[in-house]
């Protein structure tokens, strides 16, 4: 990679990163999925118009990348940029779920993907796959040439290296990313007032916290939770409780 190139993704990741380019998604409003893939990379980028100081003001909610697999890098041209639109409708489905949205797309032959007849198998299951989302889709055509926030993103997805957080050490599996998004502290909120629901959730949250003041409530856990926190594998991250080798909650 060039010095040039270097500097523009770090120009790149820092505008996506800081405040305020990413929206908060509000559900009320339509979303445009913009989609690319180039070579061995696929990229999407989530976009929504808000209202910003009284005017209409188009920005990103989240941006996602990855590498393709072995298999799927045999597909041809057109082929990848209609499994780029599957895949990016599986990553964002949280958002995307039960909401009207535009596709934006380079390539006309995603434009017929719900209603295409085909025998290839790999497209066939792709159809199948976004049949959920008929009635709220729409797929619209961009020039390659102004297609530039998702198409960035497919030309450099991550290397699969144990700096990067997307990093999977299993040889088998080979999907690499970035994945950029906002979530406000609402969310943080609602996720500290669900342990209130289970007793043993509630006691192991309130002992986690850094400024817990009864330390004997650890008596009060049932043994299987008791002895996860005497054995200190688990602990507090943004507010959620996290064990060292599974998944408290």
């Amino acid at each position: 990679m060039t010095e040039e190139i270097v500097k523009a993704y770090e120009e790149l990741k820092n505008a996506l990163t800081n405040s305020p380019f990413l929206l908060m998604p509000d559900w009320k409003l339509p979303f445009k999925l913009y989609i690319y893939s180039c070579g061995e990379r696929l990229g999407a980028a989530l976009h929504q118009t808000q209202i910003i100081n009284d005017k209409p003001v188009e920005g990103p909610i989240c941006f996602i990348s990855r590498q393709s697999k072995p298999t799927e890098a045999r597909c041809g041209a057109s082929q990848m940029k209609c499994l780029c639109l599957v895949w990016a409708l599986k990553k964002l489905h949280y958002y995307l779920d039960g909401t009207v949205f535009d596709v934006i797309t380079d390539c006309n032959y995603v434009r017929s993907l719900l209603n295409m007849k085909t025998q290839n198998r790999n497209m066939l299951r792709g159809q199948i796959s976004i049949q959920e989302y008929r009635g709220s889709i729409t797929v619209a055509h961009k020039s390659r040439n102004i297609h530039k926030n998702a198409d960035v993103l497919s030309r450099w997805a991550l290397t699969n290296t144990p700096e990067t957080p997307a990093w999977v050490p299993q040889e088998e599996h080979h999907i690499e990313g970035i994945c950029v998004t906002a979530i406000g502290t609402e969310f943080f909120n609602k996720a500290e007032e669900s342990y209130k629901m289970d007793k043993n959730c509630h006691i192991l949250f309130q002992l986690l916290m850094k400024d817990c003041k009864d330390p004997s409530l650890s008596s009060k856990l049932d043994e299987i939770w008791k002895k996860a926190y005497d054995q200190d594998s688990t602990f507090l991250m943004e507010y959620f409780i996290i064990g060292k080798n599974t998944y408290v909650s």
